[in-house]
């Protein structure tokens, strides 16, 4: 594996072609816009490049993901990983070798031939922004778009513990090259369906605290968002809403797959970290973000996840 800076990351792809471009399992903004401004820029200076058809893509981000996935049987030569940590990651029926990761994750495996990391950075598209930015031609407007998308929500509209003034500045140099915030802030934090609504009712009034309510923890079952009408779609940043109980210092939301097991996002203060609960599972991620998976339904998992914290926050 051969770790990479930036000007070699950006020479490195512009001696390819025939490019493809992976976006992570379920994805979210960061790896959809990131991956579609990564392949626009590819585009613009020459390259053959297609997003990976992600089936899980949500329906808010298909708009702008469509038109850079792949015809069927196009054949790839060079293969990128974006936003993607480990191989358990990778999207629904892919399979194949990784030619080059661009990631932010400190628990990055490292499985791809060559690395890009910078686990300093909010979200891929903080890290995008700058890779895009020493090819030929300055981003353009769409771009700028697709990295607004990517900052912002991985951020939360630049509320979460991962934002920093590198982040605000990044923004606004993508409002200066003509990224729609405006529609943008609209679509993904402004407006939400009714579905969503009811689901959100049910998620606050069923919360669970711990540890004198520095634990907040969420059970989101099937049962739960049939009755909401609600999809897959309805849950972006769903993991959010368990930590703005006043006193939460860690934050559990526990998701029940269609398979019946458990997804399991954890956020958490500088107190604790999330990643470390998290990798006793398998997982990982950030000390503040994290996630995992679990083979039981929700509340089988609800205990396991407590049993550990209390091992890990003492």
């Amino acid at each position: 594996m051969n770790k990479l800076n930036y000007r070699e990351c950006v020479q490195l792809l512009l001696k390819q072609d025939d490019i493809l471009i992976l976006s992570h399992k379920n994805p979210d903004g960061d790896t959809v816009g990131s991956s579609c401004a990564l392949c626009s820029a590819l585009r613009r200076a020459g390259k053959n490049a297609y997003l990976y058809n992600n089936r899980q893509i949500p329906e808010k981000l298909m708009p702008y993901a469509e038109k850079f996935i792949s015809p069927e049987g196009f054949q790839a030569k060079y293969t990128v990983a974006v936003d993607i940590a480990t191989p358990q990651l990778f999207p629904v029926d892919f399979e194949g070798a990784v030619q080059l990761c661009i990631d932010h994750h400190p628990t990055n495996s490292c499985y791809a031939e060559n690395l890009f990391l910078k686990d300093d950075r909010s979200s891929c598209g903080e890290i995008m922004f700058e890779l895009i930015k020493l090819m030929p031609d300055k981003p353009t407007a769409e771009e700028a778009t697709l990295l607004y998308i990517a900052l912002s929500t991985d951020t939360g509209c630049f509320q979460y513990g991962n934002t920093t003034a590198r982040s605000f500045s990044a923004a606004s140099e993508l409002l200066r090259l003509g990224a729609d915030n405006h529609k943008i802030n609209l679509e993904f934090f402004r407006k939400v369906s009714a579905a969503r609504i009811r689901l959100e009712g049910m998620i606050y009034s069923g919360m669970e605290f711990y540890r004198e309510g520095k634990i907040s923890l969420v059970c989101i079952t099937r049962e739960m968002m049939e009755r909401c009408g609600a999809t897959e779609d309805d849950c972006d940043d769903i993991a959010g809403l368990a930590g703005r109980a006043e006193g939460s210092l860690l934050s559990i939301t526990i998701k029940e797959t269609e398979q019946g097991g458990s997804k399991v996002s954890v956020r958490s203060s500088p107190a604790v970290s999330a990643s470390d609960i998290c990798a006793v599972f398998g997982g990982g991620g950030h000390n503040m973000a994290a996630g995992c998976s679990l083979d039981c339904q929700p509340e089988r998992a609800k205990e396991m996840l407590l049993n550990v914290i209390d091992e890990v926050w003492k």
